[in-house]
Order: C-alpha cells, then structure tokens, then sequence
C-alpha cells in the first residue's frame, strides 16, 4: 500500500496542457534549400495551414468546401474580345482563341484541380498568390503555379481584411518575391478562418463533446439488490461486469429474487446532442453561404423544383463572387492584352444533359430562381 506524507483535503484536476497552437495563417515557412523565390516548386515543403486545416475538421465547411470547389474547378472558362458596337450602343464580347493556360494554368496540374486549389485559398484567406512561371513572347504569362497563401507574408498588409489593394512587399518562404511576378487575386469574401472563428471553435467542441458521449460507458439500467445479505463494492462489481457480458451475449440476462433491474430513461439524441449539431452545422452553412438543403439540414417550408435549381442555388449564392473576382482578375492588363477578357462559361455548368441534348439555359429562367431565402426557415 502507498503511502502518502501529505494528507489530500481538496479535490483536484489536473491542469490541461495550455501550448499555443501554431496558426498558419498567412505565417512565413521555411523549411526548404532556399528561400524566396528559390524556394518555389519545393512541394515538400508546402503547407495549407493549421488554421486551415482545423476548419476541414468541421463537416459543414468541408462539405461547403467541396461543393463550391466542383462549381469552380469543372466550369470551363473562355477568352473574348471586347469591342463597341455602334449600332447597338454598347460593348460586345466575340469569343476568340483562347490562350494556352486557359486549358491548362500550371503544366503540372489538371484545370479542376488548379483552379479548385485558387479557390481554397479564397474561401479560408480571402486572397490567393499566382506566381508566373513562365511568359509568352509578348511578355503576357503563358503559365502559373500557385502560391499557398498559408505561406505568404505582405508586410504592407496586415489583414485579416486584404481588400484594400495589392501588396508591394511579397514574402515567401522567409524572403521577398517580385511583385510584378505574382498575381493577386483579392477575395470579394474576408477568409472564413478570419470571419468568424468563434463558429469554427463552438463546431469543433461540440464535435468533442459528440465523441466523449459515444465512447462513454454510461448504464443503460441499473441493478438494485432487494434483500438477501448484502453485497460487499467488489461483489456488486462483479455482479454488474457478469450482467453486462451475459448482455452482449444473450439478448436475455437472468437474475435471482434477490435483484431487480431499473432500465434508465437514456435518450440516445440527447446523447449525441443532436439538435445543438444541427444548429451549428446551419450556423457553419450560413458562413459558407450555401443552402442548407445541399447541406443535408431542415429547411422547413423551403423547397426546390429541381436539380437545377440546386446547382443555380449553389452559384448564386455560394459560388458566384468567388468565380467574378477570378475572371476578373485574370482579365486585367497584366495578364491578358488589352481588349481580351475571360469568363466562366457559367451557362455550360447549369444547362440540364439528357439523352445527349442540351435541355436549356438556366441562369436566365426566373422559375429556377428560388422563392426564398435558403438559409430561412
């Protein structure tokens, strides 16, 4: 038996471990055989960021992630020429050939999973780096790999908020890069990781508290000893351990006069905190901005007519400012000649295929548009 000098009179908890995480957001990584603009194409060295990476954790932001990441990375985007019709008054666009990185931006990489990545980095950071890694001879970018924003340091900018113009002061991997060499892509939409962190923290405690009470070994009854002589604590331990184990394996467990079994009034929702899930997982869809019947939620009254009046749902309302500043932003003068421009081809995602023919055009049809708002109930 210990024995102890010093008599125990309070209770106590043993304190939690209270280390700093370290955030990745916007953090300067190095890790690599160079710095700066050296160190670009050293993969094994890039990271998302922790920030980033917590928020995946919550199921919610993954599925909104994942969802708006297909509309951006697998609509097809199409180069124009801007040109003034003076019989009509206004400005035309006349489809042209397009420049080779509209198929391809980075040699290394499929389109989707390009311009799905350019996406992340806007939905979490509210900004995305494009370093050109290669020209035309007319001087204009023939290529381009992206710079994880994790990664990237603007010491003119000290965020959260990014909207306010493009950075001088460069930093990657610990030193400063050309500006002129890298295209900013600025977010319509402040960085989920910054907007609201308290949703990202409340979703994953709750996730917590979810797996505690899963794997916890709470009674579903109790065995209370009617008479007989009484049980010393390790017998009525015993007793309980040979009741649970002839419950596992019989799905009837037999008991003497001397026992009486008392199920307990255990509801397996309340458990599991099913409805503080649900609440959350609408509030986590709200900052995402995506409905909350694409996020498998309750939507009350709300209804749809059909498939594609969920996928105009998810572009109007979840994937539309991110795909504007993109086309935008790749059409100005730095990037294209002056007079060019390009677009998501956003009618091609939301035409309707059956047997092979093209059903219509949606953006334009007010009957898919929905009565409304998604997120109301």
């Amino acid at each position: 038996m210990a024995i102890f000098k010093t008599k125990v009179t309070k209770a106590a908890i043993s304190p939690q471990d209270t280390a700093p995480i370290t955030a990745a957001a916007g953090g300067t990584y190095y890790q690599g055989n160079g710095s700066g603009e050296q160190s670009i194409g050293e993969y094994y060295s890039y990271i998302q960021g922790d920030m980033r990476n917590r928020a995946m954790r919550v199921p919610t932001i993954n599925r909104a992630r994942d969802l708006i990441a297909s509309v951006v990375g697998n609509t097809p985007m199409k180069m124009y020429r801007k040109r003034w019709d003076e019989i009509e008054g206004e400005m035309m666009e006349q489809q042209i050939a397009p420049r080779s990185w509209l198929s391809q931006p980075d040699p290394q990489l499929t389109y989707a999973t390009f311009w799905s990545w350019v996406f992340d980095d806007l939905f979490f950071f509210g900004r995305c780096f494009l370093w050109v890694s290669s020209r035309t001879q007319d001087g204009m970018p023939a290529s381009f790999t992206r710079l994880p924003a994790a990664m990237v340091n603007t010491l003119d900018m000290t965020g959260p908020v990014f909207a306010f113009g493009k950075s001088d002061q460069i930093y990657f991997q610990g030193a400063q890069i050309p500006t002129e060499d890298v295209v900013q892509i600025i977010g319509a939409n402040q960085g989920i990781i910054f907007q609201s962190p308290q949703v990202i923290a409340t979703s994953l405690a709750l996730e917590d508290a979810r797996l505690r009470n899963s794997s916890s070994a709470l009674p579903a009854g109790v065995l209370r000893q009617t008479s007989g002589e009484p049980l010393s604590g390790q017998e009525l331990s015993e007793l309980a351990q040979s009741f649970e184990q002839a419950r596992k394996s019989n799905q009837i467990a037999a008991i003497n006069q001397f026992v009486e079994w008392q199920p307990t009034d255990v509801d397996a929702s309340k458990m599991l905190l099913s409805e503080a899930a649900e609440f959350q997982s609408k509030e986590a869809a709200r900052m995402c901005n995506i409905p909350f019947f694409l996020n498998g939620n309750s939507v009350g009254s709300y209804s749809y007519q059909s498939n594609q009046g969920a996928r105009q749902d998810l572009y109007v309302f979840a994937a539309r400012s991110y795909m504007s500043v993109i086309e935008q932003t790749m059409s100005m003068n730095s990037v294209l000649p002056h007079g060019t421009c390009v677009k998501f081809d956003i009618d091609e995602y939301l035409a309707e295929i059956v047997d092979g023919v093209e059903e219509g055009d949606y953006s334009e049809t007010p009957d898919t548009m929905p009565t409304m708002n998604p997120n109301m109930e």
